[in-house]
């Protein structure tokens, strides 16, 4: 049970880091903006759980099944293809099935886009925000970054661009996991989060770049011998904090991505989801070369305070709420 020292020290660090956000974002220039909770279409990635509600009014306005955003990214994206420019919000967003020591069903997420700028410049300026909000209660930290080959070879002396699904099965050593219907992005994942992920050093902050194709995300694919996402991952200690994208402009594969995330969906007999045919018709419109990066605020805050429970750093978590 949380006690009211917690209770009353959850909000007021809380607000801190927030004052700190948007004191950080009005010296660079970024804008703030709120868009809207509900949409009309879901986050179709099959490894993220969406909530839905039903509008019982009487309306003209399109779907009546709404969709509680997961992330602000494709409203955003809209702004930017609209010439809003460079753009943050902190907001609420939405994600279904866990509740405990290290997700809430409900959270905050920071986003935010910068036009002109790929995943490597972001990286930096991530890292400027993460030290800033550590340094705010006294935390130093060391940086190291790595692309996502050059991590596996030196972890576990294994390519993940070419390994097999054998040798990717003999280096999770005595982590036991049942098989059946697992992909080899999900051995990869497994050897990031079992293997790998763990040996973070506490107070270091970890960036990993440049992902397989295959875990592209809502990133763009450059060219090459391998061909990489351009995407990173951004950790403090052994949590992940952030996730960032050179991001994917063109509508077609846009949409290519997103009937492909349906078609997994039904391989794991799950329901088909709509699609964001806002966001889309936007990308078609013509969205400006950018990078952006969605940096958890709950797992930012867990970062300042040195707690691994999330409930920590919510005044009211789901069990109370």
């Amino acid at each position: 049970m949380r006690t009211n020292d917690g209770l009353r020290s959850a909000p007021v660090l809380r607000a801190r880091l927030y004052a700190l956000i948007r004191e950080f974002f009005s010296a660079r220039g970024v804008l703030e903006v709120e868009t809207p909770v509900l949409s009309a279409g879901a986050n179709t990635e099959p490894n993220i759980a969406n909530f839905s509600t039903t509008f019982s009014g009487r309306s003209d306005s399109g779907p009546r099944e709404r969709w509680l955003r997961t992330s602000s990214e494709f409203a955003q994206k809209r702004l930017l293809a609209a010439g809003v420019g460079d753009n943050y919000e902190l907001g609420r967003v939405f994600r279904n099935g866990e509740a405990g020591r290290r997700h809430n069903p409900e959270f905050t997420m920071l986003e935010w886009y910068r036009v002109g700028w790929d995943h490597l410049r972001l990286i930096d300026e991530c890292v400027e925000l993460v030290r800033a909000a550590l340094a705010a209660v006294g935390r130093q930290s060391t940086l190291h970054k790595s692309s996502y080959r050059e991590l596996f070879r030196v972890a576990l002396n294994l390519d993940p661009f070419i390994a097999g699904d054998e040798p990717l099965r003999k280096a999770l050593g005595d982590v036991r996991v049942d098989p059946a219907g697992l992909t080899r992005d999900d051995w990869l994942d497994l050897l990031l989060t079992h293997r790998i992920q763990p040996a973070f050093p506490p107070d270091r902050i970890t960036v990993v770049f440049d992902y397989p194709p295959t875990q592209c995300a809502l990133a763009r694919i450059r060219a090459g011998d391998p061909p990489v996402a351009e995407r990173f991952e951004l950790y403090v200690g052994t949590q992940e904090l952030a996730n960032g994208y050179h991001e994917l402009t063109d509508a077609a594969e846009q949409r290519t991505r997103f009937v492909r995330d349906n078609a997994r969906r039904r391989e794991r007999g799950l329901p088909e989801l709509p699609l964001d045919e806002n966001f889309l018709a936007a990308l078609e419109v013509g969205m400006p070369e950018c990078a952006g990066v969605a940096l958890g605020v709950e797992r930012l805050l867990m970062a300042m305070t040195g707690s691994d429970d999330i409930r920590d750093v919510l005044a009211l978590d789901f069990a109370r709420a």
